[in-house]
């Protein structure tokens, strides 16, 4: 009898079963910030599916269709954090340069043709695709990459004004007036970044405060004399004087807090939210409203811990970095990472004016989530470091 098809034919599962095998071989970095991917991952498909009936209903298609779109960034988002983390990170360096050569003049176009989306131009259009990217997205991983580098290369002769400060000054203040125009929030949380990235890489006080002393006379540039003034102020009095605001700018602010407030310890349920009907933005901006009112206090707390854990996670990593760039690199993109995730989450309690940021791997952001990924992938790159044996690489970028 002739068993040659069957051979065949037992041999294709085990030949698929070794391609996932040598895939997941290939994982590499610190295993936590795997789990943490996908534990946010999964927790942004139930809150997602949940807050989005009414943006189903406006667009005219079933939610079944943007959970599949949605679905579809997150593993296009983790495909590209594995092929991130597969790259060894002081490439990254040499990245960095080309990456603010192509920033500067998109945020550029940005700013004065970018689609304009609730009253603000963020977005630029991606030809033939149909989809839209925060060009600060792109900025942040941009200038952290570039301050990491510029500052773990400068170390021997880091108080030199005209060698080391002045281009470090120069980049966060040019790329924060391009970004901060149009997304205020974003820009000020990369300043905040920024300026810790600059006090771990060993910046003078006196410099620092130069920095600083900038971006405050940018600041207030952009809120009195920026175009989206009149919207920068009236977030800012609504927090700080509720009573003497109007309605409307209160009606975010007041849903959210509604839906944290209902939903007690263990929340009303999955799919049971009532504020995802009156919520702007439920399924971004409120997302983290929507699952304390589902999941309650309970699930709240858990939300926060993974951040925190996150963070916890990549402090190890930075600690045990042997190379500058590299401990540089991972600080500021975990810091950036934490710090929007917490700045989302405080505006939901109430905790600060309404921002427009998005809860990173949560939210639904189309590009963002592949923007984010890709700085979970450098992070996790740097962790490779850490843990494989060091190899030499071709045309490593020389550090201090």
């Amino acid at each position: 009898m002739d068993t040659t098809g069957n051979q065949a034919n037992q041999k294709l599962p085990l030949q698929g079963a070794g391609g996932l095998s040598a895939i997941l071989s290939n994982v590499k970095g610190d295993r936590w910030i795997w789990l943490i991917v996908i534990m946010l991952s999964m927790i942004s498909m139930l809150a997602v599916y949940s807050s989005i009936g009414t943006l189903a209903y406006t667009r005219g298609v079933g939610v079944e269709s943007i959970l599949m779109k949605h679905m579809f960034m997150i593993i296009a988002g983790i495909i590209l954090m594995y092929i991130s983390h597969r790259l060894d990170y002081r490439y990254y360096a040499g990245i960095s340069k080309i990456l603010m050569i192509v920033t500067i003049p998109l945020l550029l176009f940005t700013l004065f043709f970018g689609s304009h989306i609730n009253h603000a131009s963020r977005w630029l259009a991606i030809p033939g695709t149909g989809l839209s990217f925060q060009t600060s997205d792109l900025a942040k991983l941009a200038l952290i990459t570039y301050l990491a580098r510029i500052l773990s290369r400068k170390q021997e002769n880091i108080k030199d004004v005209k060698n080391s400060f002045i281009p470090i000054m120069g980049s966060v203040c040019v790329i924060f007036a391009l970004i901060g125009p149009a997304n205020l929030s974003t820009g000020l949380m990369l300043f905040g970044v920024s300026i810790l990235l600059l006090i771990m890489g060993r910046i003078s006080i006196k410099q620092i405060a130069v920095v600083c002393v900038a971006g405050m006379f940018l600041l207030t540039a952009m809120l009195f004399l920026g175009s989206r003034r009149a919207t920068h102020i009236s977030r800012v009095k609504a927090f700080f004087h509720p009573e003497l605001a109007d309605k409307d700018k209160l009606f975010q602010g007041n849903h959210a807090k509604i839906a944290i407030a209902t939903g007690g310890f263990f929340g009303k349920g999955p799919g049971r939210s009532t504020e995802r009907n009156y919520l702007p933005e439920a399924f971004s901006d409120e997302i983290f409203a929507i699952i304390v009112e589902e999941y309650g206090l309970f699930g709240g707390i858990v939300v926060i811990s993974i951040y925190l854990f996150l963070l916890y996670r990549c402090i190890k990593i930075v600690t045990k970095a042997p190379k500058a760039f590299g401990a540089l690199l991972a600080a500021g993109l975990s810091f950036s990472l934490t710090i929007q995730a917490f700045a989302n989450m405080a505006v939901a309690v109430g905790l600060g004016p309404v921002t427009g940021v998005s809860l990173p791997l949560v939210s639904m952001g189309g590009t963002s989530i592949l923007f984010t990924s890709i700085a979970f992938g450098i992070i996790l790159s740097v962790s490779r470091d850490i843990d494989e044996p060091k190899k030499v690489v071709v045309g490593e970028i020389r550090e201090a």
